[in-house]
């Protein structure tokens, strides 16, 4: 499997970068991760343009154009064994003499690139839905920047898990901000509502593309703080995120949601969703 890593194509196995770091040593970068189907990016000028919103966000300059960054993509999805990818790209400030929190005045930044097989949600979990569980956000104030510091995440999913459930539905001061990896949609009586879009939570690709859909759609939506007794009383309630695309949640702390079975809007949702997607990768000339 073919990576990239500043300024070279390598095999996966032969990436290899300074135990100095930023990126190790302090969770220094961004990063973003890609569906690809048919060996066509989906919605990447969104992915690249909240990359350019991160980036902006740690003061770290970007190392490319979005037409660069666009040929080396294409060139790693090119030399995958799969034709449905999860393409992975991280930036990290690079490698500095010394470890020090100051930023160092003249280093280049680390980019890495790699791709995997795109693991979709199964047949099984289409048809029945998926366990939740709330929890506490205990993260950082700056989660609208898509950056490699996870740990939080990574502990609040793993609790999850623990627990037999596919994600962590976080509260922060009673309100709903998002999943430890993903969006968080909720329907009440026939209207979708979902958490305002500041620096509680990340701003989900698929989540845009769910709010863009339900306009054109003319489907009832709020953009707005969300409740625990809400998030609680739902009719249905969904996960969105690029790999996940639109997943109902049909269990919440052991108790059903709604009917206990995708609802009606989750299906609905999930067909445009699949249909925009179908028309943006199946062009001709793949």
């Amino acid at each position: 499997m073919t990576a990239y890593l500043n300024g070279q194509f390598l095999p996966l196995e032969e990436a290899r970068i300074s135990p100095l770091d930023r990126g190790f040593l302090f969770a220094d970068g961004a990063y973003e991760v890609i569906p690809v189907y048919r060996r066509r990016p989906f919605l990447l000028d969104s992915h690249l343009a909240r990359l350019q919103r991160t980036l902006d966000g740690i003061a770290l300059p970007n190392p490319h154009t979005a037409g660069e960054w666009n040929e080396l993509l294409q060139r790693v999805i090119a030399d995958s064994a799969f034709a449905d990818q999860a393409l992975y790209l991280q930036v990290t400030r690079g490698a500095d003499g010394k470890r020090d929190h100051a930023f160092p005045s003249a280093v280049s930044p680390t980019v890495f690139i790699c791709s995997t097989a795109l693991v979709a949600p199964s047949a099984a979990q289409r048809e029945f839905g998926v366990a939740a569980r709330r929890a506490v956000d205990n993260r950082w104030l700056r989660c609208d920047l898509k950056t490699v510091a996870l740990l939080a995440n990574v502990l609040l999913r793993q609790q999850a898990s623990d627990a037999g459930c596919a994600e962590a539905i976080l509260l922060r001061d009673g309100l709903l901000t998002e999943g430890s990896s993903s969006n968080v949609f909720v329907v009440k009586d026939g209207v979708l509502a979902t958490p305002l879009r500041d620096h509680r939570i990340l701003a989900g690709i698929t989540r845009d593309l769910v709010l863009e859909l339900a306009a054109q759609q003319r489907m009832p939506c709020e953009v707005r703080d969300i409740s625990d007794a809400e998030l609680r009383s739902a009719d249905e309630l969904w996960l969105t995120s690029s790999t996940r695309e639109v997943l109902p949640i049909t269990s919440l702390d052991g108790q059903p949601v709604g009917t206990g079975r995708p609802g009606p809007v989750a299906r609905q949702m999930y067909d445009w969703y699949r249909a925009s997607r179908e028309q943006a990768t199946s062009s001709a000339d793949v």
